[in-house]
């Protein structure tokens, strides 16, 4: 769908007329739900497929979802609904054997799409869902780090963390504050979260629109930048030169071609 220029859009371009240019700024692109629309991962989101094809074409991230079943099994799906089950999260895992992706593959654990990243850089770029309570999030959190620790993979070069709740970024920033740490809802400025410890955000595309100054504000800061999620190449573009670090796109090859040169490679 075509977008006609709008105000806020002029005023982003303003602000980067005063913060002086970007165009040596490296950038990364984060796959969203791995890069999925394609043959290859035969349309498949939050698939081990769709992360290798990620890892196969060189993108530095791949974004993906991490929910927590009734019996305590962590599970890539975005959820809580997917095909007729409601909430994997009020489930057992096997409640959801008989679900399978696009691609036949059934609902990825945790594990495998940890083992999965042995096989190149490429960053996982973990979101954790929010769960019924914040002391729920807390031990979805508190598992999913132990289980990196079990795989080897609880390394902030290979792993970094986002999420919509903030009880979940809070944690993060308390108990493993080396990490990459991404608050997604785009409520909070740059200066509430870095108060709380909190070392990065993650926001649609159209909170940076409404507050053009908060890229700056968070490099000021020494906070990471990521948005989310940019189909178009207008928006691209515009999120390029507003100097953002990270990219999340389900067109990551669209962006690459935008990108060029200034792509942020693993």
């Amino acid at each position: 769908m075509k977008r006609t220029c709008s105000l806020a859009a002029l005023i982003l371009a303003a602000a980067l007329s005063l913060t002086g240019c970007q165009c040596q700024k490296k950038i990364a692109i984060g796959a969203h739900r791995g890069f999925w629309r394609c043959d290859e991962a035969a349309q498949a989101q939050n698939s081990i497929a769709s992360f290798r094809v990620a890892q196969d074409n060189g993108f530095w991230g791949s974004e993906f979802d991490v929910n927590m079943t009734a019996d305590d099994q962590l599970i890539v799906v975005h959820g809580p609904a997917i095909q007729d089950v409601e909430d994997v999260r009020a489930l057992p895992l096997d409640s959801l054997a008989h679900i399978k992706l696009p691609n036949g593959e059934g609902i990825p654990t945790l594990a495998a799409y940890i083992d999965q990243a042995a096989a190149s850089p490429c960053m996982m770029v973990l979101e954790i869902k929010p769960h019924d309570s914040p002391e729920r999030d807390a031990f979805v959190t508190r598992a999913i780090i132990d289980l990196l620790k079990e795989k080897g993979r609880f390394d902030p070069k290979q792993v970094m963390f986002i999420s919509f709740s903030y009880d979940v970024c809070r944690y993060i920033a308390e108990n493993a504050p080396e990490f990459t740490n991404q608050y997604l809802e785009g409520d909070k400025s740059p200066a509430e979260l870095h108060a709380d410890g909190i070392n990065g955000l993650d926001y649609y595309y159209e909170v940076f629109r409404a507050h053009p100054e908060w890229v700056a504000e968070a490099h000021k800061l020494g906070m990471s930048v990521n948005v989310w999620t940019v189909d178009e190449a207008e928006v691209m573009q515009e999120m390029i030169d507003a100097g953002v670090d990270c990219i999340t796109t389900n067109e990551p090859l669209l962006c690459r071609e935008l990108l060029g040169s200034r792509e942020r490679r693993p």
